[in-house]
């Protein structure tokens, strides 16, 4: 079947993708890998490469750095057309959602839509977990969808992409929406609405009127240059851009210091209740009991209080070789509790997390990819080894804030395992207490 015209509008689509009738229709073409002096630079992503580490044979390059979304070499040509901006002219609000946004949500709900109508704006919501980033972003939406731009929700993370668009759907449900990641089934279809993680950007090239980047301080995006690249080149010329996170890096709390960036600062969670602290616990060589085939004792005593009540819990753990030996000790202890463990590649991930979010399993031991960007009500967490140095500041925030997130219960425990009392953990605690002092002086 040929592809819709409007599959290029704004997006970067190689001669491999394209039929062959389709070329004939005006297109603006670019050779996948140009030269530049003694330089090789892709024209997807914007890598300069090298010729001795980038060659193939007669004479001819790829880029590397952009391989995940297919190979870019010299025989490839990229077709593209300027966004036009042909959507439904909405004659009534687009917005369907009728929620009610606290007025603390209401004025950063205002702040949003400002900055959306604004050419070249650039802005940070700094908001704590379970604040309501998402829903304090749907006036803005609405207004931008309003005016005939283009919207993008981009995250670095597939499970945040993934958890982010039925709630868009919802919320916008009479429009279309594209949802793009590396795992996606469905073919891409030009929308004026479009979800996807931040290495999806690379394919598009000034499309969007309005880039919203949430979680900006994750990994992979942090600190990478090419997805920022992407960020920029999926933006057009005059864009807007609005970054959501909990935990903002020190770099773009340098950019708000030097006005570069604009910031709405929400320090309450939508239920106004406060977030769930930290509380340490010490046991030496844990690690050592586990290699052995036993839990450590603390983390027993924690679970045997959670099987009082029937609610989901998960335990971190700082390496991916823990999984299997916590595993394997779980099962020896507590044969009848139904669990998995997930990581980054686990092929089952996203599987795994609707069955303990429908109750098909109690519990999931895991790496740091749950950190962030999967909601669970009732949840309570544990995390091993929480003074090693793979759990960042930002990261032990993001696993406290999965707790205490539901209305019913905006409570729940937060335990971190560990052997020594680290800057780290202090600085990780410091940070939710604070806060919490903050959201009581704004309830004063």
């Amino acid at each position: 079947m040929r592809m819709p015209l409007s599959n290029l509008y704004g997006r970067l689509v190689t001669n491999l993708e394209i039929d062959e009738t389709i070329k004939l229709d005006g297109l603006t073409a670019y050779s996948g890998i140009m030269t530049k002096g003694k330089q090789l630079i892709c024209r997807r992503c914007s890598s300069r490469l090298e010729f001795s580490k980038n060659h193939l044979q007669g004479k001819r390059y790829y880029c590397t750095q952009c391989i995940i979304l297919g190979r870019i070499s010299s025989a490839t040509t990229l077709y593209t057309i300027p966004e036009p901006n042909l959507f439904t002219t909405w004659k009534k609000s687009p917005l369907t959602w009728d929620g009610q946004l606290t007025n603390q949500q209401e004025a950063c709900a205002n702040e949003v839509r400002q900055i959306f109508a604004k050419p070249a704006a650039r802005h940070l919501l700094w908001a704590v977990t379970g604040a309501g980033k998402t829903e304090m972003l749907f006036k803005g939406i609405e207004a931008a969808l309003m005016d005939n731009k283009r919207v993008c929700l981009a995250s670095p993370r597939v499970d945040v992409c993934i958890e982010l668009f039925p709630r868009l759907q919802a919320a916008f449900n009479e429009i279309d929406i594209c949802l793009l990641h590396g795992k996606s089934t469905n073919p891409y279809k030009y929308t004026q609405l479009v979800v996807c993680t931040t290495h999806q950007l690379l394919r598009f090239q000034e499309a969007f009127d309005v880039m919203i980047v949430d979680e900006v301080d994750a990994f992979p995006y942090a600190q990478n240059k090419l997805l920022l690249q992407a960020t920029t080149q999926a933006t057009k010329k005059g864009g807007s851009s609005l970054y959501l996170t909990a935990t903002p890096s020190e770099e773009l709390l340098r950019e708000v210091r030097l006005n570069r960036l604009t910031v709405s600062y929400l320090p309450v969670r939508f239920h106004g209740h406060k977030l769930p602290e930290i509380k340490v616990v010490f046991e030496k060589s844990w690690e050592k009991k586990i290699k052995k085939g036993h839990l450590p004792k603390k983390l027993v005593l924690r679970i045997n209080h959670w099987l009082k009540r029937d609610d989901p819990f998960l335990v971190f753990v700082p390496k991916i070789w823990l999984l299997q030996p916590v595993m394997q000790a779980f099962k020896k202890k507590f044969p009848n509790l139904k669990g998995e463990t997930v990581y980054s590649e686990d092929p089952d991930r996203l599987e795994k997390v609707k069955a303990i979010r429908s109750g098909e399993m109690r519990y999931l031991i895991t790496t740091t990819i749950l950190e962030r960007g999967v909601t669970l009500a009732n949840l309570d967490v544990f995390v091993l080894g929480a003074d090693d140095k793979t759990f960042s500041t930002a990261a032990l925030v993001q696993i406290a804030g999965r707790v205490g997130r539901n209305v019913n219960r905006p409570y729940g425990d937060v335990i971190f395992l560990c052997s020594n009392y680290t800057v780290t953990l202090k600085k990780a605690a410091g940070q939710i207490k604070t806060m919490n002092r903050k959201a009581r002086r704004l309830k004063e």
